[in-house]
């Protein structure tokens, strides 16, 4: 029976058939750490007169998390028709917003990887579809890049507290949380969050406080 041609498989194709298999094959666990179509925002909403309608979504393909609370990397997916870098653009966009580290993009053919904490040199990497390298990898980049301490990377890792477990935070709130948690981890004593009316201050204020009271023997 005759392969498929390449060209001729969509996104979704590519990457049920490519992309998710290399990413599974590097040790990242489909169910508990690789979230598809993931929801970054609703969508804007527009509004004309009287009349008023909300944008399309902005969904990431792939966002990876090494916890359930820390996203480490964003992987954007094109068809094979693309290059293999062409999703990169929008995958940094999605990182930016989401404050996630690594980047990546790929047409099934392999992946470019592109590491923010680099500014100059080999920002940007191509590998091959079975060189996606795997959690802990990624998880001691991040922990050399960003310098952070065993102690520090205790606090970090405390799971999210939420008394409500259906209601997740939107990108901007989990940025600031994990802002709060970074600084407390650094030995910061006192945390001023500052957000704009309407985003949910209340709601990440709880969660940053849970964060700092689990902190505060280090204090000590």
């Amino acid at each position: 029976m005759a392969g498929f041609n390449k060209k001729d498989l969509s996104e979704a194709d590519i990457r049920t058939k490519f992309i998710t298999p290399a990413i599974v094959k590097a040790g990242w666990s489909s169910f508990s750490q690789m979230r598809e179509e993931y929801p970054i925002t609703k969508g804007r909403i527009i509004a004309r007169g009287k009349i008023c309608k909300r944008e399309m979504p902005l969904k990431a393909d792939y966002v990876l998390f090494y916890k359930p609370n820390k996203a480490i990397a964003i992987v954007e997916a094109k068809d094979n028709n693309h290059s293999i870098g062409d999703g990169m653009q929008q995958a940094l966009n999605y990182a930016n917003m989401m404050d996630v580290p690594f980047v990546f993009s790929s047409n099934g053919d392999g992946f470019v990887f592109h590491n923010k904490f680099i500014t100059d040199g080999d920002v940007e990497i191509t590998l091959s579809l079975d060189e996606f390298p795997s959690p802990d990898t990624l998880w001691q980049m991040y922990h050399e890049q960003a310098h952070v301490s065993p102690s520090q990377d205790q606090i970090i890792n405390e799971p999210y507290y939420s008394d409500n477990p259906d209601k997740q935070p939107r990108y901007y709130q989990r940025r600031a949380v994990d802002a709060a948690v970074e600084a407390v981890a650094c030995g910061k004593r006192r945390l001023l969050l500052v957000m704009a009316t309407g985003t949910g201050k209340t709601f990440g204020s709880i969660w940053s406080l849970h964060f700092a009271a689990k902190a505060a023997p280090s204090f000590s």
